[in-house]
């Protein structure tokens, strides 16, 4: 198996090689990701200008192929699908972001942004989050990661599945479980604070306004507050004529694989 690897938070963030650490034994694995930070650009693709990109010599992980790319996630897919590796690749993986993707937000998301990029191209696709922006725990998000990356390429029968997967900032050992979760409202806008240097005005703008809106069962969102997996087919939002199998395999492997069931069993 070929895995391309991307995310939004830059080529060294800890989430990415924690995920491609996870990975690593299940084929080849190669990196292209941003040079910076690019969180909150959503599918941003660069078209006015040139994008740069160099090699790293000595990644995070001796002998994975890794790219730094000067431009937004949904470049550094494409030009590694494209162009900076040869050869098809079977899975796009996004991730590990660090803080969450969850509801209509996810369409701001760069880290989604990166995934769309693979499902547009017909690879499966999966974007990885975690709910927090401090102390971040990656581990279970890692294990979750490969299990559904084993999970989505096992059966030739089964639709390049897109798929948007939160977790819980919390060890493996205290989450409840794992769903199949649909996409809750837009949690945060904008707000917008104006400033002046004596020359200029200038804008900052902060995505940090609560939208209050009500949150039901078996939305991503949901899932998350009460300490699960969330794992929501963005291919049912996308395509209206999406023939959608059953899935709950999905949440069923990963609650097999993380060691759930034992867990809430014991409890």
């Amino acid at each position: 198996m070929k895995i391309l690897v991307t995310n939004d938070d830059g080529v060294y963030a800890p989430g990415l090689w924690e995920m491609v650490g996870a990975l690593k034994d299940l084929g080849e694995i190669v990196v292209a990701a941003p040079d910076r930070d690019k969180s909150g650009i959503g599918t941003a693709r660069t078209l006015l200008e040139v994008v740069k990109s160099h090699e790293i010599t000595f990644p995070p992980i001796k002998g994975v192929r890794t790219f730094s790319v000067e431009g937004t996630p949904a470049d550094c897919a494409i030009l590694g699908i494209e162009h900076l590796s040869s050869g098809k690749f079977d899975l796009v993986m996004s991730g590990i972001n660090e803080g969450s993707n969850l509801g209509l937000d996810i369409f701001a998301s760069g880290t989604v942004g990166g995934a769309f990029q693979g499902y547009f191209r017909g690879i499966p696709s999966i974007a990885m989050s975690v709910a927090s922006l401090t102390n971040v725990q990656y581990e279970a998000a890692a294990r979750t990661a490969a299990s559904l990356a084993r999970a989505v390429t096992a059966d030739g029968d089964l639709p390049p599945l897109f798929l948007n997967v939160n977790l819980p900032n919390t060890t493996a050992d205290s989450i409840k479980g794992a769903d199949m979760t649909n996409l809750g409202p837009r949690l945060y806008l904008e707000t917008v604070e104006r400033g002046n240097n004596g020359r200029r005005t200038y804008y900052w703008i902060k995505h940090n306004r609560v939208t209050n809106r009500p949150v039901h069962d078996g939305s991503d969102i949901h899932a998350v507050r009460n300490n699960r997996i969330a794992i929501t087919a963005l291919n049912t939002v996308l395509e209206h004529e999406f023939d959608a199998p059953d899935l709950q395999f999905l949440a069923d492997t990963v609650e097999r694989d993380l060691d759930l069931t034992s867990t809430l069993a014991a409890n």
